[in-house]
């Protein structure tokens, strides 16, 4: 295959990238921008193949073999409710692939390269093998925490910030020292140091972020993973790699800086980590606002529902958790078909990574149409009858508004306060992931349904008639 047709194919490929990008920026359209995905790949792949790769073909192809039938295995075996851990250990490849390429790249450095053209490659490896530790250690931290192998509670090193600084610093020094040495023919020992300082970061970095800000922290590493393949195209001199890697690391960036503005969050902030624990704490008597709580039976929520005209659905985390969304699909089809208005609203971070709640109801079939985000739907809280927040708190805590002194004041959230009755799904009264109590669960319209969300939410189902 000549090069103009290599070229031609990997433009073509960055096109359907581009495409399938902008095809999962809407639920309606996400499968056919996948599927522009896998034809841009499987195009890219070809091309690469036949009109790059001139030797090895064995231990590529066994390469593609192993790694498409674990990718296959996977995909097979991993439920919709574990996407969040997925996502996160599957970045952690993207980073590993990126240093191991990066020392492959230095072991076979180009005697014949010299001078600037030298310095400027030596650069762009420790940059990729860099960006690409540091991604794989955070993601694994990522995985272990939303896999609950680890807590998700912020770990807070007395001077963390110093400790951040300093390996900055470190990593800097060891990055001149490097281009020094491997000027001469050596820079091997600075680059192993490095390696090992910036893994050291990663993990540093990820275990002081608490478990409020993990769709920050998934939406950063995917920035990250994207910004590290795009070095190691500079490394390989690939125009594609470089396209899709910025491609990647600027949607994650920019989706990272949406995140934090849907908490009201700096992005500084959540990197210096520090807010959110492992949400399983109580609210405290001086944390709680004054008043009562109401609960409420299974019975008693029908009754409501089919008797509302304008039902608002609030998922969160604990529907995911208790596997609750196919319930919540045929509850909305039996409402529906009794002439109930049913709609969802989604926060930006409800779960526990970026579209999270999408992909759980899109998998249970609850129609697009159907389903708004929170600056699409907070107005029409005050015309709503029944609002229902399944297993979701901070993303409908009045405390955001009500208390100035709140971690989470100047939040958006969903106002289903607002509504004429909030009836909330929780096996108890602790906090959510930031640790904030919720005054929602003390006001007069909000009543209390408590056990595991799919249980409550089947008898509910079973009472609709």
């Amino acid at each position: 295959m000549s090069y103009g047709i290599v070229t031609a194919s990997y433009i073509g490929a960055s096109v359907l990238f581009i495409l399938a990008l902008g095809g999962l920026s809407q639920p309606e359209t996400a499968r056919r921008g996948n599927f522009y995905g896998i034809i841009g790949m499987a195009m890219a792949l070809a091309a690469t193949i036949v009109g790059i790769v001139t030797n090895h073909h064995f231990i590529l192809f066994a390469g593609l073999i192993i790694g498409g039938g674990i990718g296959l295995m996977l995909a097979k075996r991993i439920a919709m409710t574990q996407m969040p851990e997925l996502v996160a250990i599957l970045h952690s490849l993207v980073g590993m692939a990126a240093v191991l390429v990066g020392f492959a790249n230095f072991m076979g450095n180009d005697a014949a390269l010299s001078g600037a053209a030298r310095t400027v490659h030596d650069a762009e490896t420790y940059v990729g093998i860099l960006i690409g530790a540091l991604t794989f250690s955070g993601s694994v931290v990522a995985f272990l925490k939303l896999s609950a192998r680890i807590s998700g509670k912020p770990l807070l090193l007395p001077g963390r910030h110093w400790l951040n600084l300093l390996l900055l610093l470190a990593a800097f020094w060891l990055g001149g020292k490097f281009i020094h040495l491997s000027a001469a023919g050596g820079g091997s020992l600075p680059l192993i140091a490095m390696t090992l300082i910036a893994l050291a970061f990663g993990v540093h970095m990820v275990m002081a972020i608490g478990g409020a800000d993990m769709p920050v922290v998934i939406s950063m590493l995917n920035s990250y993973s994207g910004w590290a393949a795009a070095a190691t195209g500079f490394m390989l001199n690939n125009d594609l790699l470089i396209v899709v890697g910025a491609l990647v690391g600027s949607s994650g960036a920019i989706l990272s800086y949406i995140m934090c503005r849907a908490m009201n969050r700096r992005f500084i902030a959540v990197i210096a980590g520090g807010f959110g624990t492992s949400g399983g704490v109580a609210a405290t008597d001086s944390q709680a606002e004054a008043g009562e709580v109401v609960a409420i039976e299974a019975e008693a929520v029908a009754d409501l529902l089919v008797n509302a005209r304008e039902v608002m659905i609030i998922p969160g985390y604990g529907m995911a958790v208790a596997q609750a969304q196919h319930t919540v699909s045929e509850i909305t089809r039996k409402l529906r078909e009794k002439k109930v208005n049913v709609r969802f609203g989604i926060h930006p971070v409800a779960g526990r990574m970026p579209g999270h709640m999408n992909v759980l109801l899109a998998e249970a079939k609850v129609p697009y149409d159907i389903v708004f985000e929170l600056d699409e739907i907070n107005d029409d809280f005050p015309h709503v009858d029944v609002s229902v927040v399944i297993g979701a708190n901070d993303i409908v805590n009045p405390a955001a508004q009500e208390v100035p002194g709140s971690p989470i004041a100047g939040m958006p959230v969903l106002e289903c306060w607002k509504g004429k009755t909030t009836v909330v799904l929780k096996r108890s009264m602790a906090t959510g992931y930031a640790g904030v109590a919720n005054p929602l669960f003390y006001k007069e319209n909000t009543r209390m349904l408590f056990g595991d969300a799919r249980q409550s939410l089947d008898k509910v189902l079973k009472n609709l008639g």
